[in-house]
């Protein structure tokens, strides 16, 4: 085969030229206008901007627009993971879809004009044409951003953001090009390690440590700063802000390549042994040390001190297998869930994960306290993905609507949206385990509401609530329902909404006849116990101890 690789100097042209230049008949690289010459009975092109970086101008269109008149037999152009922005809406481990130009940013910008140009210069040409996009491929001699980050030492980070990042290897990225080469791949493919490193643990892997710094105060910094070439620019900086992580699945599955995890890249930048056996963190960054940490401090006071949680039915969720656990969420932050996870990891041993609105991980600190409890963005495929590993998935089907429920209304339920929830357990066999509290509407009760666009868009709230300045310390009774076994049914049901409706009907109606049931019974909003069972909490509370 014969092949030509086309870039500017940098440690990754090297290494291609390197590393394929042992196994390929490599044929001499033309710069500027005679770019095409000799590219006529080529087999194969690879065009490689600067690992990291995006292309600063154009001049890749009418290179493109010769190749294709030439038309080689392939023609691979390595683009980037960074076309998608950093954003607390990204959902994680996103497949080959492209992002929308309202939410890209100057970089992701630049890759998605890189790939736009290849796709319609070779739309009607005979040649094979193969995007890849890389995750970050750090070279210890790299002078782009990730290659710096990694060479250990002090590295400037965000505070109260600690993401889930990928990298990749320069021997898993020529595993993936010759897998193209000499395979019949066609169109646009991720090329991303199997699973995710949080930022934190790569930089403690490679011998570096952070140095967190508010995001205003390195966005003036940086602002001052890169063009006298003293920093990143704060474009590339904020990738270490929010994860946007991608999956690999589909090229793994048409090449068959061999597994590929972060350690292998990270340890070019190490003078330490790996680690053994080697790591594996959560692909969403769930952390079980984390966890365990809080239920020793944080959660264990607010459940058993400041809220003094009881509940009722606690048997019904399960010690193993998949369930969908729908609740009730009121008083706008997230701590109903967090309760509800650390009560299940305390008397069941399992790490339930909630499907949360993307405005809980938008602020620092919160970001990385639900995201490590166990906070996943709300959709379908997330779902999809707990509950294919068997997991609890946590559901609060009115949504954030449901959250800034004024006090007034707060015990009557709202609309379910379209019951996605029984369309997930449908679709994936899962038993539908409701259940309501009383008491978490009383920690923030919204008694008016303050409209402000600014707001509004900064914060992901519908509007700035009229609430309390603290949480208050109300007594919390929780309720676990019967479980809703869906065996009469089949994961097509799930594509019937009539089906879907009534489930959903039914549900609702049992939870709404409960709160109400509760709220009837209950004679203080700070004390005293709805229960006639003894009191669950000393029972968690023993578990705690064993």
């Amino acid at each position: 085969m014969k092949l030509i690789v086309y870039g500017s100097k940098q440690p990754l042209l090297d290494w291609l030229l390197k590393d394929l230049g042992a196994r390929y008949e490599m044929e001499p690289t033309h710069q500027g206008p005679e770019a095409n010459e000799g590219v006529t009975g080529v087999d194969a092109i690879i065009y490689a901007e600067r690992a990291g970086e995006a292309p600063q101008d154009t001049h890749y269109q009418d290179l493109f627009r010769r190749w294709a008149h030439a038309s080689p037999g392939v023609v691979v152009v390595l683009s980037s993971t960074q076309i998608h922005p950093p954003s607390y809406t990204h959902p994680g481990m996103v497949a080959e879809v492209s992002p929308a130009r309202v939410q890209a940013d100057q970089l992701s910008s630049r890759w998605l004009a890189l790939e736009e140009a290849a796709t319609e210069a070779f739309a009607n040409s005979q040649t094979r044409l193969v995007l890849l996009r890389l995750a970050p491929v750090p070279f210890p001699a790299g002078k782009d951003y990730f290659s710096r980050l990694l060479k250990g030492g002090p590295c400037f980070t965000f505070a109260g953001y600690d993401p889930c990042l990928q990298f990749l290897s320069p021997k898993a990225l020529t595993r993936a090009v010759v897998g193209v080469l000499e395979g019949e791949a066609r169109g646009l493919y991720n090329v991303s390690p199997d699973g995710v490193v949080p930022l934190r643990k790569a930089l403690a892997l490679v011998g570096g440590w952070r140095l967190p710094m508010p995001v205003s105060i390195q966005f003036l910094a940086r602002k001052l700063l890169a063009p006298l070439g003293l920093a990143a620019t704060f474009e590339q900086a904020k990738r270490i802000r929010y994860p946007w992580t991608v999956s690999s699945d589909k090229l793994a599955s048409e090449l068959e390549l061999p597994a590929v995890n972060n350690l292998e890249a990270l340890q070019t930048h190490s003078k330490q042994a790996p680690p053994e056996p080697a790591p594996h963190f959560d692909d969403f960054g769930q952390n079980p040390e984390n966890i365990r940490f809080h239920r020793r401090f944080l959660l264990r006071f607010l459940h058993d001190f400041y809220w003094r949680v009881n509940y009722q039915g606690l048997e019904h969720v399960p010690d193993k297998g998949r369930a969908v656990l729908v609740g009730v969420h009121r008083g706008f932050m997230p701590f109903d869930g967090t309760m509800l996870l650390y009560s299940i990891a305390r008397a069941k041993g399992r790490l339930a994960r909630l499907l949360i609105h993307p405005c809980l991980v938008k602020p620092p600190c919160l970001a990385t306290f639900i995201t490590k409890l166990g906070g996943i963005i709300a959709t379908r495929k997330n779902a999809d993905w707990v509950l294919g590993n068997n997991e609890l998935l946590g559901i609060y089907p009115e949504g954030i609507q449901g959250a800034f429920t004024f006090y007034k209304n707060a015990y009557r339920l709202g609309k379910f949206g379209r019951d996605e929830y029984v369309k997930i357990a449908l679709r994936n066999s899962a038993p539908i385990i409701p259940f309501v509290t009383v008491g978490s509407a009383e920690i923030f009760p919204i008694f008016g509401r303050i409209d402000m666009a600014w707001f509004s868009r900064y914060t992901g709230w519908p509007f700035c609530p009229i609430t309390t300045p603290i949480p208050l310390p109300s007594k919390w009774h929780t309720q676990f329902l019967d479980p809703i076994q869906l065996d009469r049914y089949s994961p097509e049901d799930a594509d019937d909404p009539k089906t879907v409706a009534r489930i959903g009907v039914e549900i609702k109606e049992q939870m709404q006849q409960a709160l109400e049931t509760l709220r009837q019974r209950r004679k203080s909003v700070f004390f005293g116990s709805l229960f006639e069972s003894p009191d669950e909490a000393a029972r968690l509370a023993l578990n705690d101890t064993q």
